[in-house]
């Protein structure tokens, strides 16, 4: 659960950095976190829903899904997908984000709880794509892409 809960940090974390084109941006923070639910729909994933508390002082914008692969030490460890969200602009709001987890071929959940069970994100690394708009005058549409994030570095 807590690792999830600093994965949610992530996820929140990228999503502002994909808004960085906006007026503001460096204004927008994220006042909370948690973790609505979680649903194991196989031995090999998990579905939860993240509640991101965040404060937009910019325009509003949509993000319309993230999705990456999770490393720990280079090699992969999960792959992930979130649904989409609006975030309003000038508001702060909680806002929900669905999320599916799912172990990447030759990963046990054992590995994964020997892992959380360090209590350290050190060495977890990320690359996440995100598909954002920006609504204006229609829908100006833009991917994002990052490349060996440090996780860990996001909830600091």
């Amino acid at each position: 659960m807590k690792l999830l809960k600093h994965i949610g940090l992530f996820f929140a974390a990228a999503l502002l950095v994909c808004s960085c084109g906006m007026s503001k941006v460096k204004d927008i923070a994220i006042t909370s976190v948690g973790v609505s639910y979680i649903v194991p729909t196989s031995p090999r994933s998990v579905d939860a829903k993240l509640m991101l508390g965040i404060d937009n002082p910019a325009r509003k914008f949509a993000v319309n899904h993230i999705s990456g692969v999770i490393r720990y030490q280079g090699k992969d460890l999960a792959h992930f997908i979130t649904g989409g969200m609006e975030l309003e602009g000038d508001a702060e709001q909680v806002y929900a984000l669905p999320c599916t987890v799912t172990l990447a071929d030759g990963v046990s959940i054992l590995e994964v709880l020997v892992i959380a069970s360090k209590g350290s994100l050190t060495g977890l690394t990320a690359d996440v794509d995100i598909q954002a708009a920006l609504r204006k005058n229609g829908v100006l549409r833009a991917p994002y892409h990052f490349r060996d994030l440090d996780i860990s570095q996001f909830t600091k």
